[in-house]
């Protein structure tokens, strides 16, 4: 994880947010990030970093907001192998799995 996102985690945690990070850890075909790319999303719903946009990354946030309440991390499966006919420009033509947990600070 880049140092940035370390620093917005120690921001977030400072201010008495808790946080959610989202690593991507396993790819199949062609995807717009690479595994081991992070993301972090606070209660507000917004994020810092990327998984790849779109519906996708959607999907991801939703997610580590429920992480958020319910404090159970989970693996989300983002497929992006919609068809061409859904009008889609971001069609990537591969899936990744996406860890996300809730943030707990080391001691």
């Amino acid at each position: 994880m880049p140092a940035s996102i370390y620093h917005e985690l120690k921001k977030l945690r400072a201010a008495g947010l808790p946080a959610a990070v989202a690593t991507i850890v396993e790819v199949k075909g062609s995807v717009p990030r690479e595994v081991g790319a992070k993301m972090i999303i606070h209660p507000y719903g917004k994020h810092i970093g990327t998984v790849g946009g779109g519906c996708g990354e959607a999907e991801v946030i939703r997610a580590g907001l429920d992480v958020l309440q319910d404090g159970r991390p989970r693996n989300i499966q983002v497929d992006l192998t919609e068809e061409i006919s859904m009008q889609s420009l971001g069609v990537c033509g591969g899936t990744m799995t996406v860890f996300v947990e809730a943030w707990q600070e080391s001691s």
